[in-house]
């Protein structure tokens, strides 16, 4: 982590640690930035604007000759804790924060790309994003082609030709398709593309996409960031160059900020994330190893157990399977259904990364947007289900499932 990302109040003035510190101390320290009233907590900055001690600062500010917060359309000192912070995590020179996690998708693609551009991205995607790559982008002029995830030789072929950007879903939502980051990096930055990976599935706990070679992550924060069910938001972190030069003079005229509110809560969440990340993967896998071994399972999809297709690739790009499950029943929608209204802990909803274990059905709900045939393609059948593993104790989450299967 960079000394720069550590801030004091300015009556303190202690010299920031000489020594790599780790990344829960940076969850709970980096971007703490304090007011004269020398506050423990975070302060909240919820106004919109600000003022200037004379015409000539505010020319000033505007010219990026001082570092004046103007606006918090574009700025926001509760924003940049969180964003200061959430770049130190990750290892990132830079973080902007957004107000979802599909408007910070939207700006990644969108900041690069003009009509003429082709796009490649991995098949197996959220349904939002789907949308955005193959209708959203097209009618602006920018050609795509969708590539199976952990196909390396159809994506060297897909690289084969000039490619702006490249979008990689890894782990994919909802049935944790697994691209080989570094290895289709390489190959992207030969075709002269800028390669932006969705973290969300992993979090950046249990995989680190900047170190694989990519070089922009996004997050929805909504996720496990906060992780509690409280607030949208979301982040892309890269280099200088990606967010300063292409990233912010697209947003700062668009406006998909994130509200200093949000940004507090998502503050106060970083301090726990690590924590909360590493009980709800031990809970998914003991989940998981339950669920393969149950005769009303079809199969289960999960990055942790031995029976994943992509293991030897997980096994080096993450350190952990997740807090999500893919499940396929051995019977219909109706039984999968049934299933879900018998639980009496897990909650049904389409949310996923949160404290609270939650179940949904992919087909009906968070890919419903997409035709029929997209969802085949995508191994989306009527008896899939989604399960996001949370905090509870795992004996309990394997009895409620083990009695909603036997109804």
């Amino acid at each position: 982590m960079s000394k720069d990302a550590w801030g004091y109040q300015p009556r303190n003035n202690r010299p920031a640690p000489d020594w790599e510190v780790n990344s829960q101390t940076d969850a709970v320290r980096a971007g703490l930035t304090r007011t004269g009233f020398g506050e423990t907590s975070e302060a909240l900055f919820l106004n919109s604007g600000y003022t200037y001690s004379s015409a000539q600062e505010a020319f000033d500010a505007f010219t990026d000759e001082t570092d004046h917060f103007l606006y918090s359309r574009f700025h926001n000192p509760t924003v940049a804790m969180f964003e200061k912070r959430l770049a130190a995590i990750e290892g990132a020179e830079f973080c902007h924060a957004f107000g979802s996690g599909m408007s910070a998708v939207f700006a990644s693609l969108a900041c690069l790309v003009e009509s003429g551009d082709h796009i490649v991205a991995s098949a197996a995607m959220f349904s939002s994003c789907h949308v955005i790559i193959t209708e959203i982008l097209p009618k602006w002029g920018v050609t795509y082609e969708l590539v199976k995830a952990n196909d390396l030789d159809a994506w060297a072929k897909a690289l084969s030709k000039p490619t702006k950007a490249v979008f990689i879903e890894s782990p994919s939502n909802p049935l944790l398709e697994i691209t080989d980051i570094r290895a289709v990096s390489e190959l992207a930055h030969k075709a002269g593309a800028t390669v932006i990976v969705d973290n969300v599935m992993a979090s950046p706990i249990l995989q680190r996409p900047l170190e694989l070679g990519a070089d922009v992550v996004m997050y929805s924060a909504t996720k496990h960031i906060d992780g509690q069910g409280r607030v949208l938001a979301g982040a892309l972190l890269g280099s200088f160059d990606y967010i300063q030069e292409k990233l912010l003079p697209f947003t700062r005229h668009t406006g998909p900020s994130l509200s200093a509110f949000n940004a507090w809560v998502l503050v106060k969440s970083l301090e726990t994330m690590e924590m909360r990340v590493e009980r709800m993967n031990s809970n998914a896998q003991a989940v998981a190893e339950f669920l393969e071994k149950h005769p009303a399972i079809k199969s289960v999809r999960y990055p942790g157990l031995a029976s994943h297709p992509d293991s030897a690739v997980i096994k080096k790009q993450m350190k952990g399977g997740g807090s999500t499950i893919g499940i396929e029943f051995a019977g219909t929608q109706k039984d999968a259904f049934r299933f879900m209204d018998s639980l009496r802990i897990i909650d049904i909803s389409n949310n996923l990364g949160d404290s609270k274990s939650l179940i949904t059905h992919p087909s009906s709900t968070t890919h419903r947007r997409l035709s029929p045939e997209v969802q085949a393609e995508m191994g989306i059948t009527p008896s899939v289900l989604r399960l996001s593993v949370g905090l509870e104790h795992v004996d309990d989450l394997i009895k409620d499932l083990d009695q909603a299967l036997k109804s």
